[in-house]
């Protein structure tokens, strides 16, 4: 976020460990495709780093919420952004799990286990590392608007004492263009 001389460092949150549903539920069959698509965001990170981690999310953000499809093979999501195919063998494999839950139970240590994706954190003007959940959008503001809530969300993470600012969904999410 360049007006704002901000950079990300993209993390992963595994809804399928946080929240441990039953495998018989309508919720378990989505996270844990989400949670397959961590490990190989993990195994990307590996060579090529929070660029190509932020490449992967962008794609599997269009893929999954712009074009509505969630059954697509995760090697031509890799290879339509860049990224290696063999990338595509860490969905299966359980060894990226610790790396998973150790990276999201960061997030998780500094916001608190009572909250969902995403959490933002980042550096206080006194070097302190505060986090909050959120926010939560139904669709991407214009850019005068997103830096106002951006600067909102900031004042409100480093106000100490601050808790929780919360609305009722009344709509549901509007993706825009697919990027």
């Amino acid at each position: 976020m360049p007006a704002r001389d901000v950079s990300v460092n993209w993390q992963p949150i595994s809804l399928l460990e946080k929240n441990k549903p039953a495998p018989d539920s309508d919720y378990y069959t989505p996270v844990f495709r989400t949670h397959r698509a961590l490990r190989v965001m993990e195994s990307v990170r590996t060579t090529d780093g929070n660029d190509g981690v932020f490449k992967l999310y962008w794609e599997l953000g269009r893929r999954i919420h712009h074009d509505g499809d969630r059954e697509f093979a995760i090697g031509d999501a890799l290879t339509s952004v860049g990224l290696a195919g063999s990338h595509a063998a860490a969905f299966d494999d359980e060894a990226w799990d610790d790396e998973i839950r150790r990276r999201m139970n960061v997030g998780l240590e500094l916001a608190g286990d009572d909250i969902g994706t995403p959490i933002i954190a980042f550096d206080d003007v006194k070097g302190d590392r505060v986090a909050l959940f959120g926010p939560v959008i139904t669709r991407v503001p214009e850019s005068e608007l997103s830096l106002q809530l951006w600067d909102a969300f900031v004042a409100m993470a480093t106000v100490p004492g601050f808790w929780e600012v919360k609305r009722t969904r009344t709509e549901r999410p509007e993706f825009g263009q697919r990027p």
